[in-house]
């Protein structure tokens, strides 16, 4: 009976561990812990996931993924370098909530202030920052505000360089990806410093609050967040098999529930959803009739590369769509010539997209040729 038991036990200790290998059911309704959550693929802007995505809310600390950016933007301007001091002022100085512990009247290292930002969420460090770049808080958040327009940020008002609670001041959740993705891509050194898991700065050594490091695979950024008003927030990102995702999750209870709501999310997407490389641009997709021409019809070439993110189990079901803008060309046709659209759809869902052009070119016939082909077709009516 004994040894009965044992096998019984065994077998259900085997069955969870081979359920914990599966891959989430895509089919089966995923629904983030989160109030508002979402999930992208970085090289192409994917969304594999939302939940109230648009919704502005409380961002918190995670406000300084903007801060960040323009620290980063003004080192590639060359307004500053690495090497420049900071001046600190009291107002820096006296900043509450997360800090470096920067004093007044001392200066500091642009670099040491970036990190600060990024390791620890040094509120003392935006301040710092902000005054540096702009003269005063209060006119680096109009540049905060201005460069949120730029990138298309719609649901996203800055009141503050820190995130520190404030009337008005919000982003969503897709704002927060499309932001987080940007300043990955333009500044991926952003990930080296993020990914530093411990900061001592004036003997004082910190701890970064990302709580994904070093404990979920292949996660290397990118911002905590945390106020009462805010929640337990954090925008994440890792990389597996050569797949970037950005994962935001906003307005989680606790910290144990932030930890769990991004790791689900991401592995989700890891789990679900494979990177295709499915065309190259270049590739002939088809062709489009000449009148008038030596030739009959030229080829169609792709424009851009297509890369897209599919569900494991779906890649048989993409249906790639050629729309021409006419029906014919009419000859002389030269190569380049942009013609329509390449389009492929999932479920009657666009997933990329591109322009084709004439990939050859096509001489315009002379008359006997031409009269030859009006005889032929009409013939061929008849």
């Amino acid at each position: 009976m004994k040894s009965k038991r044992m096998k019984v036990a065994t077998l259900s200790i085997l069955i969870a561990l081979f359920t914990t290998m599966l891959p989430f059911n895509i089919n089966a309704q995923f629904e983030s812990s989160a109030k508002s959550a979402i999930l992208i693929e970085a090289s192409t802007g994917q969304v594999l996931y939302e939940k109230d995505s648009e919704v502005s809310m409380p961002p918190a600390s995670i406000t300084k993924i903007m801060t960040l950016l323009l620290g980063f933007e003004a080192i590639n301007k060359g307004t500053v370098k690495w090497d420049d001091l900071v001046s600190i002022s009291e107002k820096a100085w006296r900043m509450g909530g997360s800090k470096m512990f920067l004093e007044v009247g001392t200066k500091v290292s642009y670099r040491d202030i970036i990190k600060g930002i990024s390791i620890v969420s040094a509120n003392d460090g935006c301040v710092a920052l902000a005054e540096h770049l702009s003269g005063s808080e209060k006119a680096f958040v109009s540049v905060m505000n201005q460069r949120a327009k730029e990138l298309g940020l719609t649901n996203s008002t800055f009141k503050n360089s820190t995130g520190l609670p404030e009337e008005g001041h919000t982003m969503s959740a897709k704002d927060i990806a499309t932001l987080s993705l940007y300043l990955i891509q333009n500044h991926p050194e952003i990930l080296e410093i993020e990914s530093i898991t411990e900061f001592t700065f004036n003997n004082i050594r910190q701890f970064n609050r990302n709580p994904l490091l070093g404990v979920y695979e292949g996660a290397d950024g990118l911002k905590t967040g945390w106020t009462e008003e805010a929640g337990y927030c954090l925008a994440a990102t890792a990389m597996q098999n050569d797949i970037r995702l950005v994962a935001i999750v906003l307005n989680t209870e606790n910290e144990n529930k932030r930890k769990i709501a991004a790791q689900e999310l991401l592995t989700y997407g890891f789990k679900n959803y494979k990177l295709l490389e499915y065309k190259n641009a270049g590739d002939i997709v088809g062709n489009i009739d000449v009148t008038n021409g030596k030739k009959s019809s030229v080829q169609l070439k792709l424009d851009n590369d297509i890369k897209i993110v599919v569900p494991i189990d779906k890649e048989k079901d993409l249906k790639p769509v050629v729309t021409k803008n006419s029906k014919s060309l009419k000859a002389p046709v030269s190569t380049g010539i942009s013609v329509g659209k390449f389009e492929v759809m999932l479920d009657d869902k666009i997933l990329a997209t591109s322009s084709v052009s004439t990939a050859e070119s096509a001489d315009k016939s002379g008359f006997f040729s031409w009269l030859f082909g009006k005889l032929r077709s009409f013939f061929s009516f008849k």
